[in-house]
């Protein structure tokens, strides 16, 4: 299934069992990928390189923090991810955990691990804001 057929479906068929294969593809493909960038970094941080220059070894070692900051950073991403498939199997996928009301496919299609619908998100982004001011 493309995302036009996805989009093209009738809203009665919101979270259907073609709707559901498509988004659990999607992240397990997500999954893989982020689990491939993470071994990489992880190879690439095992690699001791030594260097006598004191300005090079400060380039390595800037460059491993920002390494384990986007492992972190993908490391809670894979964790959405395998929340997101357990919802497909709870049947949950799909639903605003705050108003149980349909995420909507376009938001999905964006953020496949989204479990606010756009209104909630944007209250909640609001009153975070008026809060942090």
């Amino acid at each position: 299934m493309t995302r036009e057929e996805l989009l093209a479906m009738p809203a009665e068929d919101y979270m259907n069992e073609a709707q559901l294969a498509f988004f659990r593809k999607r992240l397990l493909e997500m999954r893989d990928e982020i689990l491939a960038d993470i071994e990489g970094a992880r190879d690439d941080l095992l690699e001791n390189e030594r260097t006598p220059d004191e300005l090079d070894r400060a380039a390595i070692e800037e460059s491993r923090l920002l390494s384990m900051r986007v492992q972190e950073r993908e490391g809670r991403l894979l964790r959405k991810i395998d929340q997101a498939l357990d919802r497909i199997q709870t049947g949950e996928y799909g639903y605003c955990e705050v108003s149980s009301e349909p995420i909507g496919l376009p938001r999905l299609l964006a953020r496949p691990t989204a479990t606010l619908s756009i209104e909630v998100k944007e209250r909640q982004e609001k009153t975070e804001h008026v809060f942090l001011r």
